[in-house]
């Protein structure tokens, strides 16, 4: 669920009046913060850099700092690889005692930076080991859009450091500058990599305008507060009326085990309409995407004249048909010819067909997933009423041009002076497109992919990297999502699943499993293609697995 800071408060209070303390909470969130970032250092070391201001969120930071000591004696036995520095930008003497508390359980022979120390060892680029920076200075209280000394001056410091030296940012509960529940950002504000939100996400970590700040979220899940939550009923409502992040712990029983006799008929039956002239790859990766995640029987059917390319590079588990029009889907097939538990249509269709088009996407009778292309040819009617007519359950999948574009055709209309004056938030644009489509699921691509559907809480994806800003990943999205649906998954279901896995295989192409030159593994942010996520698809399935 998505709190208030001023739920976040209450629950607090609530899980305190039921017996934990302030010094326990800390201690858990320390500690996993700890790992989080030992994580992330890797085998190969890295510098951390421990920013504190004075509050709690300092306390934590402390804790941090303190339990990671602990955790590299038991890994580094050399000493060599793991560094632990501690910048703490408050007056000691400012620092309320939890905070002093747990300042004095670091060693003394962690190395405490000024701002003159941190200014040398920007000079000197953080020396052989990669810099890991955990930003510490303000946390839940944050309100306002301004930053005052000395936290501003410690905020640009992370930020140049992170610019300039490629340090990675690790942000406690938000990054120091964002409104908590607002989102807007100050001047200077903290430009984390990756945010660990504290019992849960804060309504300011997913405005539009934190995006950027925030980077991949994350929640350090704490038992005292899950159950503070149960106890505030009408905090946990009105809580989840705002939506929930997409974690492997929310998709929990999407993917039950397959029974030990099952085979390709329960599966799902899959159709995919894609490719043409010029765009035959989109048909290879949605078809290969759908077989790795896990589709029973596929067919792909493409434009007659590119049948020979297609049919040659496509993976020999998916079955290429020819066809002259998408409407000879509608037609009567053979006895032999399967009934389709889903049909995806679009990726790299061309705009040849956009009439026939829009009547396959209005009369198919069963599920559909609608990308690229289709969702060109809807929009290019000037009216949605082909979708408004559809059949059968529609989930679409527009990038934000795409989306701009079904707005436009939807009757939106606001001359540009009004767009300058109000634009609507994509939360605000998916809740108006789909409360007056029930039969519709919107899946809305971004750094925050968002599903909304009419009568159901937004979803809001937690997987994926910058790296995936490149052609070919919305066409592996939609062959993953028509995968499973055909498996029986709703759309919603299917969105949701679909989007967090599809992330999580980029994330893991990052990483990757073997190492390069320099001690790094996988690709790069420049170099992860879409075809990178096929060889990891796998190890996502089997996270959501071993999360039960």
């Amino acid at each position: 669920m998505i709190v208030t800071p001023d739920e976040m408060y209450a629950l607090e209070e609530a899980a305190f009046a039921a017996g934990a303390t302030p010094e326990a909470l800390m201690d858990q969130v320390g500690e996993r913060i700890a790992w989080h970032l030992l994580r992330r250092a890797g085998s190969e070391g890295a510098t951390v850099l421990v920013y504190a201001g004075k509050g709690n969120n300092a306390g934590d930071a402390l804790v941090a700092a303190e339990q990671f000591c602990q955790l590299v004696r038991g890994h580094d036995k050399s000493g060599s690889r793991y560094q632990l520095r501690l910048r703490v930008v408050a007056d000691k003497r400012s620092l309320g005692p939890l905070a002093q508390k747990k300042l004095a359980a670091i060693p003394d022979d962690v190395p405490r930076l000024s701002a003159e120390d941190v200014a040398n060892l920007a000079r000197h680029g953080g020396g052989e080991r990669r810099l890991l920076i955990l930003d510490g200075l303000l946390g839940l209280g944050a309100r306002g859009a301004t930053l005052r000394e000395p936290i501003r001056g410690a905020a640009r410091e992370i930020n140049a450091l992170r610019r300039e030296h490629g340090a990675r940012v690790v942000a406690i509960d938000t990054p120091s500058g964002i409104d908590t529940d607002s989102g807007q950002p100050a001047a200077d504000t903290v430009v984390a990599d990756e945010t660990l939100a504290v019992g849960f996400a804060k309504t300011g970590l997913l405005a539009d305008a934190a995006t950027n700040f925030v980077g991949q979220l994350h929640v350090v899940r704490l038992a005292e507060l899950d159950a503070a939550a149960d106890m505030l009923a009408d905090v946990k409502k009105e809580a989840a009326t705002r939506g929930a992040l997409t974690t492997s712990a929310t998709l929990e029983g999407l993917l039950p085990p397959r029974a030990y006799d099952a085979h390709k008929g329960q599966f799902g039956r899959v159709g995919i309409l894609a490719g043409s002239v010029g765009a035959t790859g989109a048909a290879v990766m949605c078809s290969h995407a759908a077989v790795r995640a896990g589709a029973g029987l596929l067919t792909l059917y493409v434009h007659r004249e590119v049948y020979p390319i297609v049919a040659a590079a496509a993976a020999p588990e998916v079955m290429v048909r020819p066809l002259d029009s998408p409407l000879d889907l509608l037609k009567p097939g053979s006895p032999d010819e399967p009934k389709y538990d889903v049909l995806a249509v679009g990726p790299g269709l061309g705009r040849a067909g956009d009439s026939d088009l829009r009547e396959l996407i209005e009369k198919w009778p069963g599920p559909m997933i609608v990308d690229a292309d289709g969702l060109n040819a809807l929009a290019a009617a000037g009216n949605l009423d082909a979708l408004d007519r559809a059949a059968g359950p529609r989930l679409l999948t527009p990038h934000p041009g795409e989306m701009a574009r079904l707005r436009q055709a939807s009757g939106v209309d606001k001359t540009k002076d009004d767009e300058k004056k109000s634009k609507p938030s994509r939360l605000e644009i998916s809740r108006a497109f789909t409360d007056s489509r029930p039969h519709v699921t919107l899946l809305l691509k971004g750094a925050r992919t968002l599903i909304s559907q009419h009568g159901r809480a937004p979803a809001y994806n937690t997987t994926g990297n910058p790296g995936m800003a490149t052609g070919g990943m919305g066409d592996v999205l939609t062959g993953i999502c028509a995968a499973l649906v055909g498996q029986g998954l709703a759309p919603f279901d299917a969105a949701r699943l679909g989007a967090w896995v599809h992330g999580r295989a980029a994330d893991f192409a990052l990483r990757g499993s073997r190492a390069t030159a320099d001690g790094h593994g996988g690709e790069s942010e420049e170099s992860l293609a879409a075809t990178d996520l096929f060889a990891h698809l796998g190890a996502a399935f089997r996270e959501l697995r071993l999360a039960r």
